[in-house]
């Protein structure tokens, strides 16, 4: 196990492995139940769905592990899956097997340009301000994921200004508002005890304080009975449901049967690989560079190799690959979780995080009732946590100079108010271009940037 995952060199050992592997599956457990919940919307068999988002879980996370060496999970993208139901399927009009057509090519794509290097340009091509802006977006991003899981905000509607009206005369539309909630919700309250809890445990230093105030939040939940359900034991909860209404269910011959979709198909082949790809490369900026994952010498090997040898080229082909693994079982885009952060928060550093990640994927497929007792309030805390951790990049920004603040403040503010870390990355690149622009600095601007935002631009006019 040493030779295979060098944990000595990388300062760690099992014990703090496997904490930190537990602590990202609870923290992404989630996906699941959610997952099956929303591709049961485009009339898939949702538990072929559960199964196979497990066993994405499990593939993927796995080939991170034993072939990058890295502490990253993957498992089926929230707003992957809701643009697989509810704009491919939905408003484009495909059938779930020709969305899975289309997922299964995507993948392929991330593979050709992992493979040729494409993606590893990107990274290079990023500067370090908005490497740096990247990890603080992702940390809101992560805080406000956990504020709503939390049920920390509540979401209401403002009266309408009476002194705004439109030009016919009539009242503007009103507004859906956040609001802090009076805590009078059984999750709300039991989140909030969690996190008091998380906090005080972080402020002791005690090692594996994310994953403690994740079990004791839920021991408490178990005596709320309205918050945590409690598990059904009958012997065919147990077993898990058929994979094969879902399996290799891939329409290629009636997504190209109509030639008239065929630039619909393609420009959703565009739309899925740019945010998988910069979902992924987000995460691997925001939280790699703080924990030391991809250092210094690894950049250097980024730069100067060639193929797959250095652990961030490894990185970027496992997600690749991951995606299409996927679409084969019956799932939507497969890509890295921003809540490996989790983990890595609690000490994980090497693959053999994510090997326990996959293996108590694998056993939640048998132990399902189990994984349900773990509630979004029980995780809630934890994502603010680490979202709090990831803040530190932020004091590294040059806020004074607002050439970097204007570039770092879009990037930031974007990720969780459009809650997508891709589209904070766009407007990134956007405003970094524009400001180099401006300054008649343009050269100084990689060529593949402007492709790169240019392909955004478009991909936003196609949404």
């Amino acid at each position: 196990m040493e030779k295979l995952f060098r944990l000595r060199e990388n300062g760690t050992n099992v014990k703090t492995e496997f904490i930190a592997g537990l602590t990202t599956f609870v923290t992404m457990a989630y996906i699941i139940f959610v997952n099956p919940a929303i591709l049961g919307n485009t009339g898939m068999d949702t538990g072929a769905v559960f199964v196979a988002t497990i066993l994405a879980a499990v593939i993927g996370t796995l080939v991170m592990g034993l072939f990058a060496n890295v502490p990253y999970a993957q498992a089926p993208g929230m707003g992957l899956n809701a643009f697989f139901t509810y704009t491919v399927c939905g408003a484009l009009g495909f059938s779930w097997s020709q969305a899975l057509a289309i997922v299964f090519i995507c993948g392929i794509i991330n593979i050709l340009i992992t493979a040729t290097q494409i993606r590893k340009m990107l990274i290079k091509a990023i500067p370090e301000t908005l490497q740096l802006a990247i990890g603080g977006g992702i940390g809101l991003f992560i805080t406000y994921v956990g504020l709503k899981q939390g049920h920390f905000l509540n979401f209401t509607s403002e009266p309408p200004n009476i002194t705004a009206t439109l030009e016919g005369g009539g009242v503007i539309a009103k507004d859906v508002v956040p609001s802090i909630v009076n805590f009078s919700d059984p999750v709300s309250l039991l989140a909030l005890i969690g996190l008091v809890i998380t906090v005080i445990l972080m402020l002791k230093k005690v090692r594996g304080a994310i994953l403690i105030g994740i079990i004791c939040t839920t021991i408490l939940g178990l005596f709320i009975g309205n918050v945590t359900p409690r598990p059904d034991f009958s012997l065919s909860n147990f077993m898990p449901p058929s994979l094969s209404p879902t399996l290799f269910k891939l329409d290629f011959k009636g997504l190209f049967a109509d030639p008239s979709k065929i630039f619909i198909v393609l420009s959703t082949v565009l739309a899925f690989s740019l945010s998988d790809t910069f979902d992924t490369i987000g995460t691997f900026i925001g939280t790699g560079r703080k924990s030391g994952i991809f250092d210094k010498k690894d950049e250097e090997q980024l730069e100067n190799s060639k193929g797959l040898k250095s652990k961030m080229d490894r990185a970027l082909f496992a997600d690749a690959i991951a995606t299409s693994i996927g679409s084969l079982l019956g799932t939507s885009n497969t890509t890295t979780y921003v809540e490996s952060a989790a983990g890595i928060s609690a000490g994980g550093r090497t693959g053999l995080t994510s090997v326990f990640t996959a293996m108590f994927f694998l056993l939640s497929l048998f132990l399902a009732p189990f994984a349900q007792m773990v509630t979004s309030a029980a995780t809630a805390p934890a994502l603010i946590i680490v979202g709090i951790l990831m803040m530190e990049s932020m004091a590294k920004i040059k806020w004074d100079e607002f050439e970097e603040a204007a570039v770092a403040f879009f990037t930031v503010v974007i990720m969780p108010f459009s809650y997508s870390i891709s589209n904070g990355v766009a407007a990134g690149f956007l405003f970094y271009i524009i400001t180099k622009i401006t300054r008649g600095k343009a050269k100084e601007v990689h060529p593949l940037l402007y492709i790169v935002t240019l392909l955004f631009v478009i991909d936003f006019i196609i949404k």
